[in-house]
């Protein structure tokens, strides 16, 4: 399993990357996808939306199910990875390059894992 350690990590398997103090892209982690298996649909947010903290922001259909995304932060969607809404299998392609929204205006987020931190979480799942 891939976790690079310049992320930050969800108990929920969203990965989260700062651009700056009040700006982060956010993913699913390869765990997820590698749970999940081929990914076939994805549902987003479109952009100006406002999101909350630990609340569903879109979905994402594999061949095995439909699993919510939630969002680790709280702000406004700045920006959607339209790439995905075709081409929904780069997730499991490359899950850390397959990001799904980019966040701006952070107000608020929840409780996030280092990479190490995160490893531990998954060994538990597994």
């Amino acid at each position: 399993m891939n976790n690079p350690s310049n992320l930050k990590y969800t108990k929920s398997h969203e990965w989260v990357e700062f651009i700056g103090e009040s700006t982060a892209k956010i993913g699913l982690t390869d765990f997820a996808q590698e749970s999940l298996g081929s990914l076939v649909f994805v549902n987003l947010p479109e952009e100006g939306d406002e999101v909350t903290v630990g609340e569903s922001i879109g979905d994402v259909e594999s061949v095995k199910a439909v699993s919510d995304v939630y969002a680790p932060c709280s702000g406004a969607v700045t920006a959607v990875n339209e790439e995905l809404l075709d081409a929904p299998e780069l997730m499991n392609e490359s899950p850390y390059d397959a990001w799904l929204v980019e966040l701006s205006n952070i107000t608020d987020q929840e409780e996030l894992l280092s990479a190490d931190e995160y490893e531990a979480l998954c060994a538990k799942e597994e």
